[in-house]
């Protein structure tokens, strides 16, 4: 394999979390991997609610922490949570300044919308559900004017490279249908900001690129990964058969609009005393029921916005008309779909995966925010926080300020993966470890998994089936239901605190191994 050396720190990734921290690390050097060019393909951009802080006078960080350790049923480190909602309104006040336009009142305040499970009006939003696209164009136009920050569009990580418990490379190629051969490349630093693994299932509100990828490959290098089965589906994804589904943002419950099936009930206020604003899982949960029960659930805008929807939420509108749906008129249909990812490759309080000189921010990270069941607008949130976090973290290991830029001739053919192995494996992941589990399902689907892995030897895949093996053996192992994991066989939450799980893919690949040996 070709090796390219550089002083440079590598940023695996594009997203809100990659180019934060890269400005942050300013004026040290730093090569940012980039599948897609900058702002395409990215799930911060597709963030319609917005991000969480207490920017009222009458709001406080402390009651922002607090509904993020009940909305995480049990298993939130509290101490990450109460940092990270300390730091919220710097980090707000930050990208004001960098040009992000965020809603404002006439006297200059924020205006602040209410989402699911928060006890106050806190989520700092953009254009109704610009929140996403807007923050990312403030730092993508910040990023190109810095000159410390090299982009290598159109490649993508695959592997890291271990020395002795140290990232020491990692490898990309080109990300196109070819692929190319990998290429080492060895930094000074490496930052894994490269998103969740919604788009591991076949019904998901995730970029078509965010599969898991970089969970799997600091999987497969012996990183421990926490919380891996508490997979969060978004409650009202449109159904209208688009891959990925278009997202009816949380915005529109806060803003008064409810849940109906097709016969005209509002189901939502027997399921629990907060209705339409419930926790997102209760929410999934119970449209997920009503899809079960062939009673097609859908979101009623209607009274609530009438014709004010076009301009208050230009998405939402843009993604109804060109699924010949007005949503003055009639109620758009909606379904749970694989949105964020709390588990992900686990992290310590200063950004550090437990393999050395590898930091992780954004929704690839398991930071212990979270728990069972992320807090609406919460995601971007963390990504700001721990970005800024990891920066630090990378800044005091180095002094370097200037470096060449990496010049990568990527040759020969790779290996890319098989589109219908890959349509095999979401399939498997929503039929089997989506909304409502089963023991039986789950242990189904770890010899499906098992299966297509075997098939396919592209880096690309095996990543992938890394994260979605995690996923499924954390599950298993977890006998109840807690949050955003529901056990059909296993119903009731278990008393007492809530426990986090960490294992690492070597232990979740025997537990797949045991069972496949187990006689049926």
């Amino acid at each position: 394999m070709q090796e390219i050396a550089t002083d440079r720190i590598v940023i695996v990734g594009a997203g809100m979390g990659a180019l934060y921290a890269a400005l942050k690390l300013a004026p040290r050097p730093v090569v940012v991997i980039s599948p897609e060019p900058l702002g395409k393909g990215a799930s911060s951009a597709w963030a319609q609610g917005g991000v969480a802080a207490a920017m009222d006078e009458s709001d406080s960080p402390e009651s922002h922490a607090h509904d993020t350790l009940n909305a995480g049923a049990g298993t939130v480190d509290a101490d990450v949570a109460s940092m990270v909602t300390q730091e919220a309104r710097e980090h707000i006040l930050d990208l004001t300044k960098l040009g992000t336009p965020f809603d404002r009142t006439e006297d200059g305040k924020y205006v602040l919308s209410r989402e699911a499970a928060h006890s106050f009006a806190r989520v700092v939003r953009v254009k109704g559900d610009q929140a996403g696209a807007q923050i990312m164009a403030a730092l993508i136009e910040e990023a190109r004017q810095t000159p410390s920050i090299q982009v290598l569009e159109g490649t993508m990580a695959v592997e890291l490279d271990v020395q002795d418990g140290k990232v020491t490379g990692v490898a990309i190629q080109e990300s196109d249908e070819t692929r190319s051969e990998p290429v080492m490349l060895r930094g000074s630093a490496y930052l894994l900001a490269g998103g969740g693994s919604g788009g591991l299932y076949a019904i998901t509100t995730n970029p078509p690129r965010i599969r898991g990828q970089v969970i799997g490959m600091a999987a497969r290098a012996g990183a421990q990964i926490a919380d891996a089965e508490f997979v969060q589906f978004h409650p009202t994804a449109m159904d209208v058969g688009e891959d990925p589904a278009p997202l009816a943002t949380e915005a529109l419950r806060g803003e008064g609009a409810i849940l109906i099936n097709k016969h005209g009930e509002r189901f939502m206020q027997a399921v629990h005393p907060d209705a339409e604003l419930a926790p997102r899982d209760v929410v999934a949960r119970a449209i997920f029921a009503q899809h079960q029960a062939g009673n097609r659930p859908m979101l009623d805008t209607r009274a609530a916005l009438g014709a004010s929807i076009t301009t208050n939420f230009p998405s939402v509108a843009e993604y109804c008309a060109r699924n010949g749906i007005d949503p003055v008129k009639e109620p758009i249909p909606v379904a749970p779909a694989a949105h964020y990812h709390m588990g992900g490759i686990a992290t310590d309080r200063a950004g550090r995966a437990s393999l050395k000189n590898l930091w992780v921010c954004g929704e690839a990270s398991s930071t212990g925010l979270h728990g069972a069941n992320r807090l609406a607008s919460n995601g971007l949130l963390e990504a700001l926080v721990y970005a800024r976090i990891c920066a630090d973290g990378i800044a005091s290991q180095t002094n370097i300020s200037d470096a060449a830029p990496v010049e990568i001739t990527f040759d020969g053919i790779g290996f890319p993966p098989d589109r219908q192995g890959i349509a095999a494996l979401r399939r498997t992941m929503t039929d089997l470890v989506g909304v409502v589990r089963s023991g039986e399902g789950l242990k189904q689907a770890l010899f499906n998994i098992a299966s297509l892995e075997a098939r396919d030897p592209s880096p690309s895949f095996q990543n992938m089936c890394a994260t979605a093996t995690l996923i499924a053996a954390a599950a298993l192992l977890r006998e109840e239901s807690r949050g955003a994991h529901e056990r059909s066989d296993f119903p009731n939450t278990l008393p007492g605190a809530g426990t986090r799980s960490k294992m690492t893919f070597a232990e979740a690949k025997a537990l797949r191994d045991q069972l496949s040996e187990e006689p049926a």
